[in-house]
Formats: C-alpha cells, structure tokens, sequence
C-alpha cells in the first residue's frame, strides 16, 4: 500500500500525535461490538438494558453476571496488528497519546502504555459506593462480591449509559488533541459524543486528521486523508513507511 507523500512529509516532521480507536479496531481481533455480543442466554436481553445505573439498582446480579461473561469472552481474544502498530507509533513519536472507546484492554496487552480510556475498563472492578478498585473477587458466588472497605456492591469500572465520562481522562483526551499535529481517528463512527468531538477540536487548532476506518463516517468529508479498510492493514504498512522515511530525502 502506498501513502500520499504529503503525508509522510508531515509526520517526519511531527512530534506530537494522538490517536483516538474505536470498536473496528477490537472487532479485528475477533471482538464482537457492543450491540452484536449478545449469544446464548444473554439474547433475549438488550445490552443497553443491562449497561445502566438502573439496570445494576434493578437487578444487580444480572448485570454482574453479564459482565463476567463478557469478561471471560475476552480472555481468549488477542491483539491484531493494529493494535501492535500502535505500540510501535507510540515508541516513534516523542508525544503520542492513544485514546480509546474500548474498555477490552487489548491496547494495554499489546504493550500501549499512554492509554486513555474514556470508557473505561471491563477487566477492572470497583465498588459501587467508595470507588475504592479491587483485583479479588469471587467470580463464583451467588451474589454481587461486596468491597471489603465498606461492604457496598462491586460493579465493573465501565462508563454506563447515564453517567459521565471520567474528568480526568476526558481533559487530557481533549488536551492532547488540541495540542497534536496529526490526529488518527481509527476504527470509529465518529458519531459517539463527547469522543467524536475530539477530532474536530484537533483539526480547530490545526492538526492534520486522518482516518482508517472500513467504512466512510460522518467525519470522512471533514479529515485531509482517508484510508478505507482494515486497521490491522494499513497501519503496519503506515509504520513501514514511517520506519525508512528518516533516510529518504524530501
């Protein structure tokens, strides 16, 4: 695959990169999304009736037991080469920041380590009440593991429908996309708020926008470059390109 060497010219001389993913970059690695994970006894239910404050106050042992299953679908799902592309753009650039919708921490597996997840994170628990984390639980019990701080219901750190975003990864999200000279949107609709506003405040403090997505979005006529396929694809062959061009004249 070839790039427009306009491109190219830009990031060899940048230093400042974010990049925001979505769940096309998880769905490579064999992730269902959100709304098509649903199998077996989970069908009947809607994932958004299960992902809500309301739901968990309702039923509490359903939505654990939701998330539990989701979490052990995870297990065996590993990083595609997008996600390893990425590690290897974070280790080129000497800022560089990766934004993520996803809460299935392929990113971190892969070896990300400036990882903001808006979302959250699903193989993360913390309690209801306090807020206080935990890495123990009894997965086996009949009822909702309780915080051993205060006794209060564990849940999954994972932003529900109705409740904000995290504040602190929210402001540094902007905060990187403001200040970058090249902003990746990847794997994403571009149409989930207050993620797909990063972009065009990147482009608002004049940044260069690109987009990998498999399909046209929203964002698509507004970005100066954009490349149709898979991520997995195209961002090895990006690397590839970025890796040889310190020694190519311009």
């Amino acid at each position: 695959m070839t790039f427009p060497s306009e491109l190219i010219k830009i990031l060899k001389s940048s230093t400042r990169i974010a990049v925001l993913t979505g769940a096309g970059v998880s769905q490579e690695s064999g992730l269902k999304t959100f709304r098509d994970s649903q199998d077996g006894l989970w069908a009947k239910y809607k994932p958004t009736d299960l992902a809500s404050p309301e739901a968990f106050a309702r039923d509490p042992k359903l939505v654990w037991d939701w998330y539990a299953w989701r979490r052990e679908a995870i297990k065996g799902v590993r990083p595609n080469q997008g996600h390893y592309a990425l590690v290897e753009m974070e280790n080129k650039f000497l800022e560089f920041t990766l934004i993520t919708q996803n809460v299935d921490g392929l990113h971190r597996f892969a070896g990300s380590k400036n990882v903001l997840e808006l979302h959250g994170n699903i193989n993360l628990v913390r309690c209801s009440e306090c807020r206080t984390f935990t890495e123990e639980w009894d997965e086996e019990s009949e009822l909702v593991p309780q915080c051993k701080k205060c006794n209060g219901l564990l849940r999954p750190d994972v932003v529900w429908f109705g409740e904000s975003l995290p504040r602190a990864e929210l402001e540094s999200a902007v905060t990187a996309s403001r200040a970058c000279q090249v902003f990746f949107s990847i794997g994403t609709s571009g149409v989930v708020q207050p993620a797909a506003s990063l972009a065009h405040a990147a482009r608002n403090n004049g940044s260069i926008v690109v987009e990998i997505n498999a399909e046209p979005t929203p964002l698509t006529p507004k970005v100066d470059y954009f490349f149709q396929g898979k991520s997995g694809e195209i961002l090895p062959a990006l690397m590839k390109e970025i890796k040889t061009m310190d020694d190519r004249p311009f």
